[in-house]
């Protein structure tokens, strides 16, 4: 009878753990999966009963499947990542809870953030609809080796646009390496730099297109049509293979991009080629952000309270975000992880540089834009443009009003 009865009891024991336990469900991209699952050996000390589900899924299909997930109300985590090129898009559509409101409250926690990033996650007239947790301030990466052979100095790459076209050509025929990996890459960092406050890249403060009046603009089609027409451009797509085999090979010397691409290229893009690469300011010191990951609750998600208690751990715990620094290069947004011993630690993969600290500083100069729900297409819808520009020879003059026009009228749709 003792053993019936105390069999019993252990059944009665695993049933109420087992009605105990709840799973919580993150939906996440390539690294951040990864960041995650390294940030749950701490935050389940605390919470024992809970089961994490980490869904990883490649860049593009992670955001299409959250798009699905929102319109339809199915498949829906709790934790949701999103890249701050989606950022306006999923923000504006009213399927994300405000984190300013309770039970909430992330605003009391703004000061601690980078401020520019906190405020891409307040898009629109809305409250805080994404938390962010890593930052991209954007640099250039160049190949010291090729700029030694050609005779060409760090100031002579970003003392000027006119500067850095000239020592391209030097380049090309010292080396015959191209300057960079595709023209529309110098239009990309132009149109992201002396953005007004309260403007978007594309939009201004009431949400109206500025491509045909900004010369933003302008400056950056011209570049980029006066890189093509030197040939200095390897007219390779970033994130292609051919992409990356010219950053393997050495046939394109610079690249320009958020801080976070020296890890790539460390860890899987060219880590054949430590030693190599150097990091530095963009030309004319434009200072802009080069993404960013954000984590954002739906308003439809069923753990809400343990989904808010994972993403304060993984944006306001300064270890965390110093740990997914050292092992991820997830740049902080945590203004108190920014003072770690380990941004002044030299960088072997670019030569022993102590680039983090130059890093830190871009960081610190750039100033915050909005983000809008037509973000997206309008970058489309102006690199197709561009690419009439280069390709066809239309006019930028006339490139810019049709992607204007386009714009505006997409974005009315929205």
């Amino acid at each position: 009878m003792k053993k019936i009865c105390f069999a019993l009891l252990g059944l009665l024991l695993a049933m109420q753990a087992l009605a105990q336990k709840v799973t919580l469900t993150v939906a996440a991209y390539p690294a951040v999966d990864e960041i995650v699952k390294a940030a749950l050996v701490e935050w389940k000390k605390a919470h024992p009963q809970v089961e994490v589900k980490v869904i990883g899924r490649e860049y593009a299909d992670h955001h299409t499947a959250m798009t699905t997930a929102l319109a339809t109300s199915s498949g829906l985590p709790d934790v949701m990542a999103l890249e701050y090129g989606y950022l306006g898009r999923f923000a504006l559509g009213g399927g994300l809870e405000d984190l300013d409101q309770a039970p909430f409250l992330a605003g009391q926690s703004a000061a601690k953030l980078v401020p520019f990033a906190l405020a891409q996650g307040r898009p629109g007239s809305t409250g805080l609809a994404a938390m962010p947790t890593d930052i991209g301030p954007g640099v250039m990466f160049y190949r010291q080796d090729l700029m030694k052979k050609a005779q060409i100095g760090e100031a002579e790459l970003t003392g000027s646009w006119d500067g850095f076209i000239k020592s391209g050509q030097q380049l090309k025929k010292a080396t015959g390496a191209f300057l960079v990996a595709h023209a529309r890459d110098i239009k990309d960092i132009v149109i992201r730099g002396n953005i007004a406050p309260g403007q978007g890249i594309y939009f201004d403060a009431q949400g109206k297109s500025i491509i045909d009046t900004s010369e933003r603009f302008r400056k950056g089609f011209e570049l980029a049509r006066r890189i093509r027409a030197e040939g200095l451009d390897a007219k390779v797509n970033a994130w292609s293979n051919e992409w990356g085999e010219s950053l393997k090979r050495g046939r394109v010397a610079t690249q320009m991009m958020g801080a976070w691409l020296g890890g790539h290229l460390q860890n899987w893009l060219a880590p054949n080629t430590s030693g190599l690469w150097r990091s530095t300011g963009l030309p004319e010191r434009v200072a802009t952000s080069w993404g960013g990951t954000f984590y954002a609750i739906p308003k439809k998600a069923v753990q809400k309270e343990l989904a808010w208690d994972l993403i304060k751990y993984l944006t306001l715990n300064r270890q965390q975000q110093e740990m997914a620094f050292e092992k991820f290069n997830a740049f902080p947004a945590l203004i108190e992880a920014h003072s770690g011993a380990y941004f002044d630690q030299p960088v072997a993969f670019l030569g022993g540089q102590k680039a983090r600290i130059a890093w830190r500083q871009a960081a610190a100069q750039i100033t915050p834009t909005r983000v809008f729900k037509a973000d997206a297409v309008a970058e489309e819808i102006v690199n197709a443009e561009l690419d009439l520009v280069l390709t066809k020879g239309k006019s930028i003059d006339q490139a810019l009003k049709d992607a204007h026009q386009a714009v505006q009228r997409r974005a009315s749709r929205l």
